[in-house]
């Protein structure tokens, strides 16, 4: 059995003139990423893996959520692929997973991520929002042979406050 977990960044401020890769979390994204981060550690789910976009927003999401969880950072890797907004990268990326890793996590950005986890999993999502966390089971052994999981929970800020 294989497991995804997907994190939407938290929310991103456009306050700052700088490129899209470096803008920074809102201080509501960094709130919500704690919130989103304390729900999915009752649910006891061992990462063996991260995975996160090199976008200033993302990768600060991944870094609340890793260290909320206790993650070992040396395996938080970041990776040009999720700094994906179709799925098609992210997609590639996902299946060349080290079948060694059963449980990984990754963070990264929208429309990508609404549109994977509709393709990939069994209940349709209008919009994962920011901060957003949904976790997809596939009953294989090999990351390269996921297509239709089964969509296991979803995490929303909102639903949270």
């Amino acid at each position: 059995m294989k497991t995804l977990v997907f994190v939407r960044h938290g929310k991103s401020s456009w306050d700052y003139e700088v490129g899209d890769k470096d803008r920074p979390l809102k201080e509501r994204g960094v709130e919500d990423a704690h919130l989103v981060a304390k729900e999915f550690a009752s649910l006891n789910i061992a990462i063996d893996k991260v995975f996160t976009s090199p976008a200033n927003r993302a990768f600060h999401t991944c870094m609340i959520v890793s260290r909320s969880l206790k993650f070992n950072l040396k395996n938080v890797e970041i990776t040009e692929a999720l700094y994906d907004f179709s799925g098609d990268s992210a997609l590639q990326f996902i299946k060349q997973f080290d079948n060694a890793h059963n449980t990984i996590m990754i963070f990264g950005h929208n429309y990508a991520f609404t549109n994977l986890v509709n393709a990939l999993g069994d209940k349709y999502i209008d919009n994962v929002p920011t901060a957003g966390l949904i976790v997809l089971q596939f009953n294989v052994d090999d990351w390269s042979f996921i297509k239709k999981g089964t969509t296991a929970h979803t995490i929303f800020p909102k639903a949270l406050k």
